[in-house]
């Protein structure tokens, strides 16, 4: 039966009123268009209601949500309000949830990850917001363990191209001293052991600074590096109290885990202090060790500068000396080297080298590894030199040129 009007779309008057499964639609014979739809009921509910609901509304065309998305939506949404999240994380770190859960890569995983989804999803949108959370934050809330979580963010970032800036060594100071009890009385912590907050992570800061200078950062895990730093500096406040404090100790107090490279990151610390402390005037007649060196912090970093340049800079340049002397003598002959001895050659090239000023040099550059011994060739390479004839059959495996080809068809005709 046809009816007036026009298609939208094509143009078309061929419109026809056609019954689908006794829904009246008002469709284009040209192209198929449905410019009108009726009315049905789809559930018990409705219909007992006598309300009539159009087909692209009922549930036939509209999906619901599967019952493991909309619980990974609500543990998205719980985690943001715990760690009290803006508005504006919570639907990014949704809409990353759902695409991850439509992606072939996670749409079969185990139920494990799934739930580690929700909190990768969430440490994402943190770290594109420049907000400081770091991912043992998030392992604790998931009571899960540090190497799965960290599989599955780095898949979630690889699959889904999220760009995630890399969190600053400041903003991760500042969020791992939150974290610590050291700033409040309570029963548990004696009185000695509060200190400032404030006070507490500029002294911080200050020391984590001085072990990035020193190559003490780069290549290894930043938490170790900051418990340490956190640590001196805690005790280097009030030395005359704290002194007698253990590491292990102060990480009981603070209610923080001690992890196990933290202790060597310590010794390292205490290290680049006491060269440091040897080359400030007023205490190079002080005997220090590593426990009476933390006296000392603040008036070490206040000269930080003018004592790495000395400490370690002037070393630098002695060590490359003596390897470029060893390397020297043993390629050139021993006249040779008495006679730039008695020039006077490798003194005045020493002090040029220690008078000009450069950064520190990272520990792989000034210790490097010895080379591995290459192993003894066989009896059968050994014969090879490359010099031994070329059989016709051989030499078809090799390119030749156009004119290699031709001299190569004339010497065979001369043959």
């Amino acid at each position: 039966m046809a009816a007036r009007g026009r298609c939208p779309e094509c143009g078309s008057a061929a419109l026809l009123e056609d019954a689908l499964y006794a829904q009246q639609q008002l469709v284009c014979a040209a192209c198929g268009c449905v410019l009108a739809e009726g009315l049905l009921t789809t559930t018990y509910s409705d219909e007992g209601q006598l309300r009539e609901v159009a087909y692209s509304q009922s549930t036939g065309q509209k999906e619901q949500l599967n019952r493991c998305e909309q619980r990974g939506i609500r543990r998205v949404q719980d985690l943001c309000k715990v760690l009290r999240l803006p508005s504006v994380f919570e639907g990014t770190a949704v809409s990353y949830f759902q695409r991850a859960l439509q992606h072939p890569s996670f749409r079969l995983v185990s139920l494990e990850k799934k739930e580690l989804l929700v909190g990768c999803c969430v440490l994402a949108t943190c770290r594109q917001h420049n907000w400081p959370l770091t991912l043992g934050t998030i392992c604790s809330l998931l009571y899960a363990k540090q190497e799965l979580v960290t599989s599955v963010y780095l898949s979630l970032q690889k699959e889904l191209r999220i760009s995630v800036p890399a969190l600053s060594l400041s903003d991760l100071v500042k969020t791992h001293l939150n974290s610590f009890r050291l700033f409040q009385h309570t029963e548990d912590i004696p009185v000695p052991f509060v200190e400032d907050k404030e006070t507490m992570l500029a002294r911080t800061m200050q020391v984590v600074e001085l072990a990035s200078e020193t190559w003490l950062v780069t290549g290894r895990h930043p938490i170790p590096i900051v418990t340490a730093a956190a640590f001196l500096s805690w005790q280097s406040l009030q030395p005359s109290t704290r002194l007698t404090c253990t590491f292990t100790q102060f990480c009981k107090a603070a209610g923080v885990d001690l992890p196990p490279p933290a202790r060597l990151r310590l010794k390292e610390l205490y290290d680049v202090l006491l060269r440091m402390a040897a080359e400030l005037a007023w205490l190079k007649v002080l005997n220090l060790d590593k426990k009476t060196v933390v006296k000392y912090i603040g008036d070490l970093l206040q000269h930080r500068i003018f004592l790495l340049e000395n400490a370690f800079c002037a070393a630098d340049v002695e060590e490359q000396q003596r390897a470029a002397q060893a390397e020297d003598s043993s390629s050139n002959p021993p006249a040779a080297a008495g006679t730039a001895a008695d020039k006077g050659c490798p003194s005045e090239g020493k002090q040029k080298a220690v008078g000009s000023r450069r950064p520190l040099l990272p520990p792989c550059l000034l210790h490097p590894r010895k080379r591995l011994r290459t192993a003894a060739l066989s009896a059968s390479d050994a014969a090879v030199t490359g010099d031994d004839p070329i059989s016709d059959s051989e030499i078809e495996q090799y390119l030749r040129g156009p004119e290699e080809i031709r001299a190569f068809r004339r010497a065979k005709v001369w043959q």
